[in-house]
């Protein structure tokens, strides 16, 4: 894949810390990215550039299917996004209404870069407010409506796998598909960007795609 050179891990690093500096500054309504190393073994110190995005501790929730809006928020900071809008030109704020009986849940993201596949792989796992884990099928009731839409086109879908840098069970979208949309992604560019430029928008093209399916949508301003 044109996206990654001779040091795969290291690129993913360059675009990673890029990405997440793009996000810190244009999508205020969520926490930023952080960058983690993976886990050392006792009997080995792994690269410094082996590790992965993290942001953690997402409130998601689907309101009422009346309203044909579907949102998720950052409970924390009271910060609020809508996504899947009429206008996709536009990212609205948007104020999330919990129903008294609707108990919070939170999802955790991880981009990962997959060695076998030579793409970013999104992780995420989701829970309740008491830590219980949330099974899929629960999961899939709270994705907004765009998510049955993307899931739909045949691209990618969800599995549980053991994450590869924490090694416990996690859900991901399977990157089967993701090399070949992105080469035609970046090939349909007449502009023909350097190497450093596509490091830097790797990400952010790669992200438009695959967060609609969690309702994180990217701002336009993002790619500026």
């Amino acid at each position: 894949m044109f996206y990654i050179g001779m040091e795969p891990a290291k690129d993913f690093r360059i675009g990673a810390f890029a990405f997440a500096q793009k996000w810190e500054s244009c999508n205020l309504a969520f926490p930023p990215w952080s960058w983690l190393p993976c886990p050392k073994h006792p009997w080995l110190a792994p690269p410094e550039e082996e590790g992965y995005l993290s942001l953690e501790k997402i409130c998601i929730s689907r309101p009422n299917e009346e309203e044909d809006i579907d949102q998720i928020s950052q409970i924390d900071t009271g910060e609020e996004e809508t996504c899947c809008s009429r206008n996709e030109d536009v990212l609205d704020d948007a104020t999330l209404v919990q129903s008294n009986h609707h108990e919070l849940h939170y999802c955790d993201f991880h981009i990962v870069y997959s060695s076998t596949f030579r793409v970013p792989v999104l992780y995420f796992r989701a829970y309740c407010s008491d830590g219980r884990p949330l099974p899929l099928d629960e999961i899939e009731k709270e994705l907004p409506a765009c998510a049955s839409k993307e899931l739909s086109k045949k691209w990618t879908f969800i599995t549980q796998e053991e994450h590869p840098c924490l090694k416990r069970p996690w859900y991901k979208l399977h990157p089967c598909g993701t090399a070949e949309w992105m080469k035609l992604l970046f090939l349909s560019d007449t502009a023909n960007p350097k190497f450093e430029v596509v490091l830097e928008l790797y990400l952010l093209s790669w992200f438009s795609v695959v967060g609609q399916v969690f309702g994180l949508r990217i701002s336009l301003k993002i790619s500026n």
